[in-house]
């Protein structure tokens, strides 16, 4: 069985030439994870929409670069069953501003945060740990992101 990816862009926003290689990276990315039969919503964001996203559903008024809301339900239609695994938001206005403290390129950042958001919307959480420079990753959830995100290394978005 395959998944479903819908890509969204927030309204008044500009697309961007890239946004059409989210969804084939995505699938890959799913698969590398072994997540198969999942729906999932992406959705590209400024900061300003991130930030409200941020305030009503963590109580943190501020923005951020990636959300996940699980959603986990399942439904089955005429293609098969179906998991609901939840909506990633993402802000395109803070993805250069980590790819620049990270010292990455936009297109590696751009994968570590769909990859972090599907971990999140498997159930999967860091607690208090981030990446940090230099350092490995000792939880789960950083470790398994980390090793997709070599394994995907070639993958192109932007």
């Amino acid at each position: 069985m395959a998944n479903r990816i819908l890509i969204s862009l927030q309204e008044d926003l500009e697309e961007p030439s890239w946004l059409v290689n989210v969804e084939p990276f995505v699938s890959k990315a799913l698969k590398e994870l072994n997540y198969d039969g999942q729906e999932i919503s992406i959705l590209f964001c400024n900061d300003a929409y991130m930030q409200e996203l941020n305030k009503n559903y963590r109580n943190i008024d501020a923005p951020t670069d990636v959300l996940s809301f699980e959603n986990d339900e399942e439904y089955e239609d005429e293609e098969g069953k179906w998991f609901c695994a939840g909506d990633i938001a993402i802000s395109i206005e803070t993805l250069p501003v980590n790819a620049e403290y990270f010292n990455e390129d936009k297109n590696s950042e751009l994968k570590r945060l769909l990859v972090h958001g599907l971990l999140h919307l498997n159930g999967m959480d860091h607690g208090e740990e981030h990446i940090e420079a230099g350092v490995a990753p000792q939880c789960e959830m950083l470790v398994i992101q980390e090793k997709a995100l070599e394994n995907l290394k070639d993958e192109k978005i932007i």
